[in-house]
């Protein structure tokens, strides 16, 4: 694939200008489009590549920990934390949206280089999940962990609780529970996971993903963000896949497994995540909006991202990059 250099460097150097003066989105000087277009071949990290627009400060806080010489383990951990702690954000952490009970529980999952991982599901009242499933990873002979029994191992292991009460999400719960109309929309925040993956200079890798899950599910309801092979999957041999939307595709299909194992054959990061939006297409009718959409980093430093809609970003946190990119998509929407 032929890229126009000159382009690369000046998006590259207008998304730092931009990032360095608060902007959220970088524009482009030719087209205005609020993203930015670069040359995804960045070679050995750092690369920082994490879902949403909810991914550029997690990919500043990455991006710090991995400029101090902190482990890309502690990247994606720290780098979604930041959103975990955002409670204006709807679909992640305590200031997400609750289920059809009005209770807000939380899922995550984290996997490094060598494929350790760790996941924590259906808890509540924790702050960061995201660390709970690392501390599981780290400290005991299992993967994951869920509810009643991961919150007690949770609250001996030095964790601690936190309520959260927000007006607003409590009355859009109770306005919701006047129709109690349950339907996912394609890229509005009610099912909006952040997941990350990075890669540091020495090419060691690892992802993180965590979130609220759907809105108003049904309680107990456990989506693809703390399966490993669904919404995560890091082989530090071949590259790392994560993905967001309706969790339910992602589990059927092993999603971001799917998308590891297709670039093990041979496949570019964005013909891998286009080959998985194209089978999990096959099981969703046309023009049913449930959107999924996976990003992916191979070893070699290639990334790219598809969707099976439009209206999917991710951000991109590279030496050269950094800023808001579309994915590319299958089917447009109406």
């Amino acid at each position: 694939m032929h890229y126009d250099r000159r382009k690369f460097i000046r998006t590259g150097l207008v998304g730092t200008v931009a990032m360095a003066s608060g902007c959220n989105s970088i524009g482009d000087p030719e087209e205005s489009t609020g993203k930015i277009t670069g040359d995804p071949s960045a070679g050995k990290g750092p690369i920082v590549l994490s879902t949403w627009k909810h991914g550029l400060m997690a990919n500043a806080k990455a991006w710090q920990v991995l400029k101090a010489n902190g482990t890309v383990l502690d990247a994606v951990e720290q780098g979604v934390s930041v959103v975990e702690s955002d409670f204006s954000n709807r679909s992640v952490g305590l200031g997400g949206r609750p289920d059809r009970d009005g209770f807000v529980t939380l899922d995550a999952c984290i996997q490094d280089h060598g494929g350790r991982a760790g996941a924590v599901a259906f808890i509540q009242r924790f702050e960061h999940p995201i660390s709970l499933a690392r501390a599981i990873m780290e400290r005991t002979p299992h993967v994951m962990l869920v509810g009643k029994g991961a919150e007690q191992w949770a609250l001996e292991n030095g964790f601690v609780h936190r309520d959260v009460d927000i007006p607003e999400v409590r009355q859009e719960w109770q306005d919701w529970l006047k129709t109690s109309t349950y339907k996912p929309i394609a890229n509005i925040e009610n099912h909006d996971t952040i997941g990350m993956i990075a890669m540091d200079a020495n090419g060691q890798l690892a992802g993180s993903c965590t979130t609220s899950g759907m809105a108003y599910k049904i309680h107990g309801r456990v989506g693809d963000s703390p399966i490993i092979g669904a919404g995560l999957f890091v082989d530090g041999e071949v590259g790392a896949a994560c993905a967001t939307g309706v969790g339910e595709l992602m589990i059927r299909t092993a999603g971001s497994h799917t998308v590891v194992e297709l670039m093990r054959q041979g496949r570019t990061p964005d013909e891998a995540c286009q080959e998985a939006i194209r089978r999990i297409a096959k099981h969703v009718p046309a023009k049913e909006d449930m959107q999924v959409g996976f990003i992916a980093l191979r070893a070699d430093g290639l990334y790219g991202a598809r969707s099976l809609y439009s209206g999917f970003d991710y951000a991109a946190k590279t030496n050269s990059v950094e800023g808001l990119v579309d994915a590319g998509y299958d089917r447009e929407r109406d």
